[in-house]
């Protein structure tokens, strides 16, 4: 207790345990919120299921408007207007193309064709892919039993939501653009955390992620126009969705990073498994989507996501290198 006074006294009450819960709560909140924001956007904006040039777009826009946002809330949090060191360009650059350009090209697409639930669990394999791609791409980490069981719990999870084996190679079953196009994004996702991981090593990630963010948003943006997309915006509902999509990345990611900043990574990554339940539930309510979500596929399949990412992230009493 003293320590936590102590902590609230010097400002840094973010590793009081209670406020890391909220804050992280709140931010898979956001993050859960994302799928049925940009369905709702499809909407209000009258995009159709075959327009991929005005849905290019329409993620542009957010992620343009995401990187003013978390430039902005990152220079407040750090007192100092964030602007990356010229070394630190390429990495801005790299970062855009994998998270921003190449994840959400394939998200947006996704979400055209699939339900808000089926959705948010098959992308939380990106939690399962990226430990994958980090052991065995980047050499940054080892494969442990831990890592390998929850690993297989969680993709037991998305198989369920596919079908099921059976499901999976049954024509029609599922589709590129649909579930495809979502474990695609999902892998991209891998392969961005892994790069941001290193690449925050030589600049302050929140940097990153608000500049990558706004040069990933500027390209979809001018490729979905130049591909003869267009966004109309016929109320002021498409206004105040596309802020919010904005706020999303931008709140998220940098209360994200201030977590990061005065806990242990591991204390923070087991407050995951809340993301793609938050999704779900915010599929079901804001989509209508109940009878998915709380079916009995819908709900094991969540189960066995969320078992699978606390397995991978559950710190051992050694220290975490089980």
């Amino acid at each position: 207790m003293d320590e936590h006074l102590k902590n609230g006294r010097n400002g840094i009450v973010w590793s009081w345990l209670p406020v890391t819960f909220l804050t992280a709560l709140f931010c898979c909140v956001l993050w859960g919120s994302a799928s049925p924001a940009i369905k709702t956007a499809y909407e209000l904006f009258e995009i159709p299921q075959e327009d991929t040039a005005s849905r290019i777009m329409l993620a542009g826009a957010r992620f343009f408007l995401a990187g003013v946002m978390t430039i902005l809330f990152g220079s407040i949090v750090s007192r100092r207007f964030l602007r990356p060191k010229l070394s630190s360009l390429k990495y801005v650059g790299i970062l855009s193309l994998l998270q921003t350009v190449g994840q959400y090209f394939f998200f947006f697409m996704s979400l055209a064709y699939i339900s808000g639930v089926r959705g948010s669990i098959i992308n939380a394999s990106g939690n399962f892919l990226a430990i994958v791609v980090a052991a065995c791409v980047f050499r940054m980490e080892k494969l442990t039993v831990r890592k390998i069981l929850g690993c297989i719990v969680g993709f037991a999870g998305i198989i369920l939501i596919l079908g099921g084996f059976q499901g999976m190679f049954e024509g029609g079953a599922i589709t590129f653009q649909g579930e495809g196009a979502m474990l695609m994004a999902a892998l991209f996702y891998a392969f961005s955390s892994c790069c941001i991981k290193r690449f925050s090593r030589h600049e302050n990630p929140v940097t990153l992620s608000g500049y990558q963010f706004l040069l990933g948003g500027i390209v979809l943006y001018v490729a979905g126009r130049i591909m003869g997309g267009e966004l109309v915006f016929r109320s002021a509902s498409c206004v105040y969705n596309l802020l919010y999509m904005g706020f999303i990345s931008a709140g998220a990611y940098t209360l994200w990073g201030v977590l990061l900043k005065y806990n242990p990574v591991s204390r923070v990554a087991i407050f995951g498994f809340m993301n793609p339940v938050m999704g779900v539930l915010l599929s079901a309510w804001i989509l209508g989507e109940n009878n998915e979500a709380f079916s009995a596929t819908g709900v094991l399949s969540l189960v066995l996501v969320a078992a699978g990412i606390l397995i991978v992230n559950i710190e051992t009493k050694k220290g975490g290198g089980a």
